[in-house]
């Protein structure tokens, strides 16, 4: 009987200790990435990790690594954490440079301003700074690709903008010939295309709206374009008031002719190509109901009526 309780003893005590030391924290930070710095000894990362939510016991991390190595046998790098792992997993990892860095699946969307690509990494990658992003790519919208990039968990802020650059650089690359056969500057295709993005849903009502943006420029009309406002004050068609159509803004279409000063968004190759390849028509004005389809007219008039049937 004594053996048996003793037996129990050592299996409760056991379990009790994996429970408390060895097992993995709940919840752990799984898709996270903890940075050890160079030079960090056993007991900063110990304190780390326990800090982090890696371990359950700095303490108890310590006296296991000691086991492993020395005070400074942990390996400087970025570690990231796909799953649970216990306190011997996560002693494996740091002793031996194990980064457990495996790529992440992010889409960037066509027609995202540089605002929602920062904000967009920043919820997927740990280390990833927004707002640094932000100001680093500010002066580059238009120009950073729309697609699907597979990123390591610890990319920085200017070699992500660095690939979208390139993307953008070699997507392009195939259209130059057609670009410079148009005839406008390239500042002025993207600017365009960046609101054809916008307002156009297929390569059909992209490549009319185009023809109306241009021949509005051609005839010194306002372009009068609601998405501009997303860009100045987070508004829409259906929320715009007619004060908001008096914002003294270069981005206001309403109140400046021409092109805004630069693109509002990155426009995806349909949209570029669409901003080279107008269609001819006679109609001047369009909107977009709320279920997304376009409506042309050839007159204010039309256009006015039109507006009262499908935005009123």
């Amino acid at each position: 009987m004594e053996t048996a309780l003793g037996t129990a003893a050592v299996i409760l005590s056991g379990a009790l200790a994996y429970g408390a030391i060895i097992q993995a924290p709940s919840p752990f930070p799984s898709g996270k990435v903890v940075r050890i710095q160079e030079g960090q000894t056993l007991q900063d990362v110990s304190i780390l990790l326990e800090e982090r939510g890696i371990v359950r016991s700095s303490f108890w991390f310590k006296s296991f690594a000691m086991v492993w190595g020395d005070q400074h046998g942990v390996i400087a790098g970025d570690y990231f954490f796909t799953r649970d792992k216990n306190l011997f997993e996560v002693i494996d990892m740091v002793m031996s440079g194990d980064f457990g860095l495996v790529p992440i699946k992010v889409t960037i969307p066509e027609g995202a301003s540089v605002k929602d690509i920062a904000l967009i990494l920043s919820r997927r990658f740990d280390v990833f700074d927004a707002t640094r992003f932000f100001e680093l790519a500010k002066d580059r919208e238009g120009y950073l690709f729309p697609d699907t990039y597979f990123f390591l968990p610890n990319i920085n802020e200017e070699m992500v903008l660095e690939i979208l650059e390139e993307t953008f650089e070699h997507k392009l690359a195939e259209l130059m010939p057609r670009i410079e056969e148009f005839g406008r500057p390239l500042e002025e295709i993207i600017t365009m295309a960046s609101i054809i993005e916008r307002e156009a849903r297929t390569p059909e009502t992209r490549r009319m709206i185009s023809g109306i943006l241009w021949r509005r420029i051609e005839m010194g009309m306002p372009l009068q374009v609601d998405v501009t406002f997303d860009y100045i004050n987070g508004k829409n068609s259906f929320t715009l008031t007619r004060k908001d159509l008096a914002i003294d803004s270069p981005y206001n279409t309403y109140v400046y002719e021409g092109l805004p000063p630069g693109p509002i968004a990155n426009p995806s190759l349909d949209s570029i190509e669409a901003a080279i390849t107008p269609t001819e028509s006679e109609y001047l004005f369009f909107l977009a109901d709320r279920r997304g389809v376009v409506h042309y007219s050839e007159t204010y008039q039309e256009h006015k009526q039109k507006k009262n049937m499908y935005l009123n």
